[in-house]
This record gives C-alpha cells, structure tokens and sequence, in this order.
C-alpha cells in the first residue's frame, strides 16, 4: 500500500483545501498525472502523483483542510519503492518542518486492510459498479448533478449520506470559483509574511549588485524580433532568464536547498521566477530545467508560467522545488530590487528596470541601457567572493547575447 500525501508547496504552506478528485477508487494513475486540486493561499494548484499504481482509497473528502504530510489517499500496485513526493528531476531535500506541530486532521480517516487482489480494489463503501449512498443522498446528487463516484462517504460503511453530498456541493460551488479565480489578498500576504520573517530571522543575508550595458542585448534583440509577430517577440526577460539560469549551473553553491543543518546542491537548474499577481501579492514556479531552455523555448515557458500563475492553473511540482529564484520588476518596476531569500533556497537574484544613464565606452560618456541586478546569497552556503563570480558571469553572457 502506497501513500499518497498531501505535498508542501513552499516554506510557507502548512496546510491545503482539497477542493476536487479528479479520480476516483479504481482509477489507474501514471507518474505525473493531476489527481486532485488543492486550494492554498497562492490560489488553486494542480496537485501531481508520481507513484503509478491503482487508487485504493480516498481518505479526505472534498472541502477538507488537511496539514502538509496528510494522508489523502492510498494506492496499491505500484512499486513499493518508489515515493510520492514530485520529482521532476533529482528531487530536492525537502524544505524543514514548521516548528510548531501539526494540527491534527479534523474529519475522520479510515485506514483500510491490505485487498486481496491488488490490482483493482474497490474502496470502503464503494462497488465496482455503484457507490453506497443512502437514497436522500441519491436524490440529492441528481438534483445537484453530483457524482457520487467522487464523494466520500462518512456514513454506516462507508455509506455516502445526503450531508456528504451537501458537503462536496458546497465545496465545489463557493471555494472552487473563488480558487479558480482568484484568491484572499489578505491570507497571501499573511503567508509571504511568515515566510519572510523566518528568512530574515534565519539566513544570513549578503548582498551584491552589479549594473550591466545592455547595449548588444537590446540591439540584437531588435534583430531577432524584426519579422515576427507582436505575439513570438522576445522580451529582455528571456535573455535574463537563460544567462540567470547557465550561470546558476556554473555556480553550484548558489543553488540548492539548506536543509537540516548543510546544504545540498541541486542537480538541475530550476529556476523560480516571481509572478506578480494582479489582485496582489506574488508567486514564485518554477521553469524546470531552465539551462537547457533555447531563447523562444525560455520565452514560451515564461508566458505560459505567468498565465497560469494568474489564472489558478499552476502544477505542484512547479511550486515544489525551485532551486534559485529570479524576481524581474520589468519596466514599470524600480531601478533596484534587493530580493530576500525564498526558504530552503540559498540564493535570489533581483532584476531592476532597464534605465538610461551616462556610461563611459572606450574613455567616451555616452547614454547607454543599463539594468541593476542584485544578488542575495546566504552566508551559510556562499560567500561574496562566489557571489561575485555568479554576477560577472551574468554580465559575461547578457553582454555577449549571440552566444544565449
């Protein structure tokens, strides 16, 4: 019997709503497939499994809080071995457990023995072909176009009771648009708060800043964007993203996880960049892999990830292991950003808006396009000296943009 838990999707979640199953007792699941939607304060995510198998059991209802690390359902099947926790890639350490316990699951959780024939086990209180459910329930799940499939019973055996439907009516008809389209402003910025405060509090902050000519970068992207249509242009964005990203890969101490007392290097580059949400506060996904990303794919991936950032359509592994963070003001934004770091991370790069100021070029002032772009790194993991090398590398790439 495998677990299936409810995954931490960033240092400032303790819990999550689970606002839909999108499978049911018998369903066969694949690495990677969404099986459920889970409400928290940046919005509603699509939650991912990565353990194939056949869903035995769903223990938490719809419309349920439940902490970080629960228990929502179990599966049978799949290889013992193999864990639920997402894993895009080398997975990362995950990030530490709050300090204060967990509080306990408020609804009731069956724990069912092991079937006989694994491969297809129907649930407690569900048949192969029909759901128990008393007949208020029935009736009442016509009315309300319910699928009793997707409910889980509290009652006599498992039984689905007319408050089971009325519970999952009411989940799916106030929290789900609510989720889907937005969010509580309030309980975001609580979250990134507490976030905040644990990092000022814990990590040793260092800071550097280096104002890079963007000279060749704004020019070869007017080459580049010259026959294309509005909609495939590049932005500058793109060329900060794969510089940030080829130069994290030659700056291992920079990314990666300080968890338990040391730090863990990551194996791959992927890059969180922060989206800022138009009803207010912010969140930071992850663009997987992202040194390895071409110019139009690190474009393309940019705008589908702030698209669905703002619409409630982001996925649990992109929330789950960014190993270094970017947070770009653009050109609205101000001049300097000086990012705090995102716990377990080690390291945040902040991006300014592109200014233009008198610049000295072969011993000749001039007005050139320059940006600011910060570093906070923490002490534990890096030292100035290091930080220092991941920003003239930077440097090195946005002024050569051919090579990106």
């Amino acid at each position: 019997m495998i677990d299936f838990r409810m995954p931490s999707l960033g240092a400032d979640m303790k819990a999550g709503t689970l606002v839909e199953w999108l499978v049911k007792p018998g369903d066969k699941v694949c690495r990677g497939d969404i099986v459920a939607i889970v409400e928290t304060d940046k919005g509603a995510i699509e939650v991912e499994i990565f353990t194939p198998g056949v869903i035995f059991d769903i223990l938490v209802p719809v419309g349920t809080e439940a902490p970080v690390g629960t228990v929502l359902a179990r599966l049978v099947g799949g290889p013992p071995a193999m864990s639920a926790a997402p894993s895009t890639s080398p997975s990362p350490p995950s990030p530490s457990p709050p300090s204060e316990p967990l509080a306990p699951l408020a609804v009731a959780v069956a724990t069912p023995t092991a079937p006989a024939a694994p491969t297809s086990a129907p649930a407690r209180g569900v048949t192969a072909e029909r759901p128990r459910a008393s007949p208020a329930a029935r009736e009442l799940a016509r009315q309300r176009g319910a699928d009793l499939a997707r409910i889980v019973g509290t009652g006599p055996g498992g039984a689905i009771t007319r408050a089971d439907v009325e519970a999952a009516a009411a989940a799916s008809t106030s929290r789900w648009p609510r989720a889907r389209g937005g969010f509580d402003p309030q309980a975001m910025r609580e979250a990134i708060a507490a976030a905040m405060s644990r990092s000022k509090r814990e990590i040793p902050h260092y800071y550097l800043s280096q104002t890079v000519d963007l000279s060749r970068l704004l020019a070869r992207l007017e080459v580049l964007n010259r026959d294309r249509p509005p909609s495939d242009r590049l932005l500058p964005a793109a060329f900060f993203l794969r510089a940030t990203a080829l130069a994290l890969k030659k700056s291992p101490e920079l990314n990666g996880f300080w968890v338990e007392g040391r730090f863990h290097p990551a194996e791959g580059v992927h890059l969180g960049w922060a989206v800022a949400l138009r009803g207010g506060g912010l969140v930071a996904p992850a663009l997987h892999d992202a040194d390895r990303l071409s110019l139009d794919e690190a474009m393309t991936a940019l705008r589908d990830l702030v698209q669905r950032a703002r619409t409630g359509g982001l996925r649990s592994s992109e929330l789950s292991d960014p190993t270094a963070t970017v947070t770009s003001l653009g050109e609205r934004g101000a001049e300097t950003v000086l990012p705090i770091i995102y716990p377990p991370q080690v390291a945040m790069i902040g991006i300014g808006r592109i200014v233009t100021r008198p610049w000295v070029v072969d011993g000749a002032i001039g007005p050139r396009p320059v940006v600011a772009i910060t570093l906070a790194g923490d002490h534990r993991a890096s030292d100035g000296h290091r930080g220092g090398l991941l920003l003239a590398e930077i440097e090195r790439l946005l002024n050569n943009p051919e090579a990106l």
